[in-house]
């Protein structure tokens, strides 16, 4: 049932990623801490987020063109072999005592970079380790990995900071990388990249995933809904500290346990799809997720039950993952090969890059009505949005298009086509 696994070049990657995604969540614990050890201020820490989400938002277009121009294996030895830079640099200066608060934000600024040519390369890459058919399997796993990471990570690290400082968490990171390298270099017999006759300019290459996701109304729109979740919906690292303090009153060990429950959920939903993954191909069981997503949500902010607190949030972890992995698999099945990564790049902004506008959005508003008001209106607006994409455009989140005999033959020509070049 684990179809991507069967595939060896997959293999290589997973173990690489599940070394070097450990370490990254390392990190994303360490560097704010160290921030607020420099600075004692919560706006700078939220500043150093923001520094790391900046060129995910405004620069992922470029990762695009990267990944579509260029052999993919070769760019994610570039920016994985380019990730060990700042890490190593951080564990240096904080080792010898020598950081200042302007070189967090230095080495946030360049892990987001960095990043911004990694995600749409990584994404794209997945479909030529194990072709179409097993490609919502890999997606899922990749899915667990980043949540079992998610778990594990900032467990260790915490252990480590209290134990030794955060040095040594910054190193484990940059040494983590060497695994996903190692994995990269392993691998053999990768499809040759098919480049077009006349490319056009890079200019013109930067909105054709733009255009083509404009065109298309099932990829758009499955954008939008997943640009306005990640807007109104995923704040969690904003209101989950103020839900544990001032509504639930848990105190810190709260707070972990609260991230715990929706992670757990998230890796439950991502095993779900990785075991059984023909659920990412009902648009409707995607419906389904998303509406769930914002009914827990808003039974989440009306709660003052610690227990039932925690089961709507391992709940709507498992909704949110189930949602978004399902989103990534339908759209990276659309979009054609040679627009794949520049579409996906247009994915990452939608996640990740509009995140701290979300974080800011719904600080304010908390700050205004309290936590639970923006946790309740942010989920309304989420779940109105795809309502409306529901109304609008039934074939996004309708039934699936049943594909004629005729259409799976020249899919599978195609196919045969692709393996053999």
């Amino acid at each position: 049932m684990l179809g991507a696994l069967r595939h060896r070049n997959y293999r290589l990657f997973f173990v690489g990623q599940i070394i070097s995604t450990i370490g990254t969540w390392m990190q994303s614990v360490a560097m704010p801490w160290l921030a607020l050890e420099l600075t004692h201020s919560g706006l700078l820490v939220g500043l150093v987020l923001a520094a790391q989400f900046t060129p995910v938002l405004l620069g992922s277009q470029l990762g695009g063109v990267v990944a579509d121009r260029f052999p993919k294996r070769p760019v994610l030895l570039a920016t994985q072999t380019a990730f060990m830079l700042p890490s190593f640099v951080l564990f240096a200066l904080s080792a010898s005592g020598q950081a200042h608060y302007w070189m967090v934000i230095v080495a946030a600024i360049a892990t987001g970079t960095i990043t911004m040519f990694d995600i749409p390369a990584r994404q794209s890459f997945n479909v030529e380790m194990v072709g179409k058919r097993d490609l919502t399997n890999a997606i899922a796993l990749n899915s667990s990995v980043f949540n079992g990471a998610a778990v594990v990570g900032p467990a260790v690290a915490g252990l480590l900071i209290a134990a030794v400082g955060v040095p040594l968490c910054f190193l484990a990171n940059s040494v983590s990388y060497i695994a996903a390298v190692v994995a990269l270099l392993l691998m053999k017999d990768l499809p040759d990249r098919i480049r077009e006759h006349h490319e056009p300019p890079w200019v013109s290459r930067l909105t054709q995933g733009a255009a083509y996701a404009r065109h298309e109304p099932v990829v758009g729109m499955l954008l939008v809904a997943v640009a306005v979740f990640s807007l109104f919906a995923m704040n969690r690292q904003t209101i989950m500290p103020l839900f544990a303090e001032q509504v639930l009153h848990v105190g810190a060990q709260g707070f972990g346990l609260l991230l715990g429950a929706m992670g757990l959920g998230a890796l439950l939903g991502a095993l779900t799809l990785a075991f059984v993954p023909q659920l990412a191909a009902d648009p409707r069981r995607q419906l389904r997720m998303a509406a769930i997503w914002v009914a827990a949500l808003l039974e989440f902010s009306i709660s003052r039950v610690f227990v039932l607190s925690l089961a709507t949030l391992c709940v709507a972890g498992y909704c949110q993952i189930s949602f978004l992995a399902t989103t990534n698999s339908r759209i990276q099945t659309i979009t054609p090969d040679h627009l794949r990564g520049r579409v996906i790049a247009l994915y990452a902004q939608a996640l990740g890059g509009v995140g701290p506008l979300g974080n800011l959005f719904a600080g304010g508003v908390a700050t205004l009505l309290g936590a639970p008001w923006a946790m309740a209106i942010g989920a309304s607006i989420a779940g109105a949005v795809v309502l409306t994409i529901r109304l609008l455009r039934p074939e996004v989140f309708g039934q699936p298009r049943k594909t004629s005999s005729t259409e799976a033959a020249a899919s599978a020509g195609t196919s045969q086509r692709s393996a053999r070049t």
